[in-house]
């Protein structure tokens, strides 16, 4: 009974390994019958085999040839495609390419499952060329013309509208630029304005009076005029007084409050030598003009004010029209650079496009 029982078990495995041994099988295909020198066609390698075969692919490289005048070009990773059942289902696939005219038997290519080599069919493919015109070799024909594609309105809008609105942007520029051209600019120039001491203009005065030698003139009445009216001037910046509308009692009343009583009365004794000689017809001696104009020489130097600035920064002031005028022109330039800026990004941006849609 045992040994019957062994030979059923043996009987049982062989039919298991012919069961597995008819389960593999290799289909080999090429995905184009024809092709021409120089194309490429796909060879592929499908294998079915039970799940958790060993598979061992042909010792094929990129570069080789497959069979004399196709080469293979590139070579696939190997890649599982289904599973049906205990079979799995891979296949590889062979970039093949010919540069010679001919009908190529393929042979089959083998492969190994679990240490067991198989194979698929024979496959053909057939390599053609252009036809050539034997009879007129040196017959050329030029290129053919570039296609005239058909105009889209709708690719060409957008950038003839913003052609437009460049056009307006520089006719708005134009304008400004004209207002800006007209409208002439507000240029306010700051002065420094040199000023003289009034002491020192009072004495250059009285060097005027001594170089024209008026104290000894036979006119009395021109020095001593010019001689007062150069003090009461002197008198007029240095104290600030309206001097020269006043007589010589009021102005000698107006220095008692701040001048020293003996300068004042050596000044009171010319104003009155003065208004005697102008008024009353009077005569004097020469030493008496010398000593009324080194009184008068005396009174500035101890009354003049030491420091004073002797320049002055004048910046002219602007009226409310000036202002604005020169916020309009500083508004018009404004624009003028923001319009200058976005006509030249548009024109860019166009251009470019339009471009593109040429070539």
């Amino acid at each position: 009974m045992k040994i019957k029982l062994r030979y059923i078990l043996t009987a049982l495995l062989l039919v298991n390994g012919l069961l597995g041994h008819a389960q593999v099988t290799v289909e080999q295909l090429v995905d184009s019958i024809g092709i021409l020198v120089g194309e490429q066609a796909h060879l592929t390698l499908r294998v079915t085999m039970p799940e958790g075969s060993r598979l061992q692919w042909p010792k094929l490289k990129a570069r080789q040839y497959v069979t004399p005048g196709v080469e293979i070009v590139e070579i696939a990773p190997a890649d599982t495609i289904g599973k049906e059942g205990n079979n799995l289902q891979v296949s590889r696939m062979y970039t093949i390419t010919s540069f010679d005219e001919r009908l190529y038997a393929i042979p089959a290519l083998k492969v190994r499952v679990n240490g067991k080599p198989y194979q698929g069919a024979t496959s053909a493919l057939k390599v053609i060329t252009m036809d050539v015109d034997t009879l007129h070799p040196n017959q050329f024909f030029p290129p053919k013309d570039v296609q005239d594609n058909p105009f889209e309105w709708s690719e060409w809008a957008p950038y003839f509208w913003l052609s437009l609105l460049m056009v307006a942007l520089g006719l708005v520029g134009f304008y400004l630029y004209l207002r800006l051209r007209e409208n002439k600019p507000i240029i306010t120039k700051i002065r420094i304005v040199r000023h003289v001491p009034p002491h020192q203009r009072a004495l250059n005065a009285i060097e005027k009076i001594k170089a024209e030698r008026l104290p000894s003139s036979e006119d009395q009445k021109a020095y001593y005029t010019q001689l007062t009216d150069t003090l009461r001037q002197y008198i007029q910046e240095r104290f600030g007084f309206n001097a020269m509308e006043m007589t010589s009692d009021q102005i000698i009343d107006q220095l008692r409050q701040t001048g020293d009583q003996k300068m004042i009365d050596e000044l009171r004794e010319l104003f009155r030598t003065a208004d005697l000689v102008k008024f009353a017809k009077y005569s004097t001696l020469l030493n008496e003009n010398d000593l009324n104009l080194v009184n008068a020489v005396n009174f500035i130097d101890e009354t003049k004010q030491e420091g004073q600035n002797v320049e002055e920064r004048i910046v002219p002031q602007l009226s409310d029209d000036e202002k604005r005028e020169r916020t309009s022109r500083i508004t018009i330039k404004t624009l003028l650079y923001g319009i200058g800026v976005i006509i030249v990004a548009l024109l860019v941006y166009v251009v470019y496009n339009v471009y593109l849609l040429l070539s």
